[in-house]
């Protein structure tokens, strides 16, 4: 998806100051630069796209002076980019991303047609759009200064795509700049990481992204903040989801009860996360460590280092095809009954699970997936 877009009102007067943890890593990164290209990488949830974004809105920045920390976003360039609108700027996203972070296509490019609009948005940077980016950061800058090119998450690159930006990479036009933003950079081909300065990020303070979300009337946000493993906007989204402090500390008692009722109108790909999070929690118990995503009080001791390392094991697999088509409400039932299971210590069984939950086939036959049957 190639966005150079709509005006939206997703974006402040600096992309980086909505996220006070970015402060930091924006002045650094400014500083250090020294490459036509950066690769922002570093746990999901922690502003790698808004950290791209204010990059790119400091590069294009006409305020004057020279210095890299001097104050930025009054500029008419930074009004531009603030506005989604800026000619030098493009920002290649997935379709699904594209709503979720606020950026839309001007021209209407991604209207689906009928028969398109029945298929998911793709997850994918596609090959297109990346092509479309290389022969924009080949033309001249409309403004007299740079070109920017914003990728993310850059891992969503098949081969093909990052083949075709290898090129433009490896011999780039002297205006342009590139900024790969991703949660995964060793799904990036290694050519790829190889030709750009790489810049790690951390999880933001604790007390920092608390008071972050507490702000925005996030209740008890320490417990959703554990619970997402540190990463507020993750948290963030959880709250948008109606996955709340009180809802996540009742999630032990529930499953082991096999009480599915709340947790089936879950994303499957988020209530897997979720499960897994409560089997490496009662592991760590039952190991005598300390849990790290549920505090003590929410869990219930039960299983045992087998029967919860077979759950671990199963929640993996299940992981692998949750994009699939199951029937959702099914699967999360299965989910737990095998969660309640490995609780009081009983054998899973992966061949039923499978069964109860595949998806039909168009012609009604049951789709069971090999993995199952093991």
């Amino acid at each position: 998806m190639v966005t150079r877009g709509e005006p939206a009102d997703a974006v402040p007067a600096d992309a980086s100051l909505a996220l006070p943890w970015l402060r930091e890593p924006l002045q650094i990164a400014l500083q250090t630069q020294r490459a036509h290209a950066l690769l922002l990488h570093g746990p999901k949830g922690v502003g790698q796209f808004e950290l791209a974004l204010g990059l790119a809105q400091a590069w294009l920045c006409e305020a004057p002076g020279v210095s890299a920390l001097r104050p930025f976003g009054t500029c008419a360039s930074c009004r531009l980019v603030q506005a989604h609108s800026h000619p030098d700027m493009l920002v290649l996203l997935p379709e699904a991303l594209r709503e979720p972070l606020g950026w839309a296509s001007a021209d209407g490019e991604d209207a689906p047609a009928d028969k398109a609009s029945k298929a998911k948005p793709s997850k994918d940077v596609k090959v297109d759009a990346v092509r479309s980016a290389v022969a924009f950061a080949q033309t001249t800058s409309a403004r007299g200064g740079l070109k920017v090119v914003v990728i993310h998450p850059a891992e969503r690159m098949n081969a093909i795509a990052a083949n075709t930006l290898l090129k433009t990479l490896e011999e780039p036009p002297g205006d342009a700049r590139f900024v790969l933003s991703c949660s995964a950079p060793e799904m990036l081909l290694p050519t790829i990481r190889s030709r750009c300065q790489a810049l790690a990020m951390a999880l933001p303070p604790a007390v920092e992204a608390a008071a972050w979300l507490a702000a925005r009337s996030i209740a008890r946000p320490e417990v959703l903040l554990a619970a997402t493993g540190g990463q507020p906007l993750e948290a963030l989204a959880w709250a948008e989801q109606g996955i709340d402090a009180t809802l996540w500390l009742r999630l032990p008692a529930m499953v082991a009860q096999g009480d599915a009722s709340v947790l089936s109108a879950w994303p499957l790909s988020l209530l897997i996360d979720a499960l897994h999070k409560l089997c490496h929690d009662l592991l760590c118990v039952v190991a005598g460590a300390s849990p790290r995503y549920f505090p003590s009080e929410a869990l219930r001791p039960g299983g045992s280092i087998g029967s919860l390392t077979g759950w671990s094991q199963a929640l993996a697999r299940a992981a692998r095809h949750a994009e699939h088509p199951w029937n959702t409400p099914l699967m999360a039932e299965a989910l737990v009954q095998q969660g309640r299971d490995a609780i009081r210590n009983k054998p899973l069984s992966s061949a039923n699970l499978a069964t109860q939950a595949a998806p039909s086939s168009p012609a009604g036959q049951r789709i069971v997936p090999v993995h199952s049957a093991r």
